[in-house]
């Protein structure tokens, strides 16, 4: 019988494949970064990922994140890779190095504000609503171009990117249009506006590979690293009745 595969086999699993979808890409090596997905994993389980080598995690909750943060390296780095609420925004801010979803111009503005009196610059990364799902979050597509500009004047950003979720998928091929549409985008955009804006933020566990030949800088993995879940979400004690 074949045993489970360890934390540290799961992550050099990973690493290997996505060096292989650069090499089919004609990509550099190391030109892409995994984003450990650790949103709802308890301390000891991102301790595994970094005990294996890895210091690069993704959280989306802040109160959750406030909590674990402490019990971990100070090498890690941490990106908030969910939606931001507005009364999340001044706490949030200094505890991430990058924002993988500013999905509106409401947050990007509250974001603005709130880091112009905190006097700080925070990296965001803007979704994009690829598929322009009304239940999603996200900038659908042509009103993104609209707003770009006012955007880039927003002196306390520094819109790195974009990043996108797209529907689920019977396959990883057929999110292949989704990652064509963003990085198009993308392009278009750095032409339009003369602003640099390397990073895409896009696939998953099921397409990160599919993802990275279509340009991906950045690939959120969570389930194909920590495993499936096979018991409750973690939540902090301190935090079990906070409503994040």
């Amino acid at each position: 019988m074949s045993s489970t595969p360890s934390t540290a086999q799961r992550l050099e699993s990973i690493l290997d494949k996505m060096n292989e979808a650069c090499v089919r890409a004609t990509r550099p090596l190391g030109s892409v970064r995994l984003v450990a997905v650790s949103k709802t994993q308890p301390p000891e389980a991102v301790q595994e990922v970094c005990d294996a080598g890895h210091l690069l995690f993704g959280e989306s909750r802040v109160q959750e994140a406030k909590v674990k943060m402490p019990l971990l390296s100070s090498r890690i780095e941490w990106h908030f890779i969910g939606h931001l609420q507005k009364n999340k925004i001044r706490a949030a801010l200094p505890m991430f190095d990058l924002f993988h979803g500013v999905d509106s111009f409401e947050t990007a503005e509250d974001i603005s504000r709130i880091a112009d009196e905190a006097g700080l610059t925070p990296k965001v990364l803007l979704e994009v609503n690829v598929a322009e799902e009304s239940s999603k979050f996200g900038f659908m597509a042509g009103k993104l171009r609209t707003q770009m500009e006012q955007l880039l004047a927003m002196n306390q950003l520094v819109i790195h990117g974009l990043m996108c979720i797209p529907p689920p998928q019977p396959t990883p091929e057929s999110s292949r249009p989704y990652f064509v549409l963003l990085r198009e985008l993308r392009d278009s955009l750095e032409k339009e506006f003369h602003s640099r804006l390397p990073e895409l933020s896009m696939g998953m566990s099921a397409d990160f590979t599919v993802a990275i030949e279509e340009g991906a800088t950045f690939v959120r993995v969570g389930s194909a690293l920590f495993g499936e879940r096979t018991g409750k979400a973690w939540k902090p004690q301190a935090e079990a009745g906070c409503n994040d």
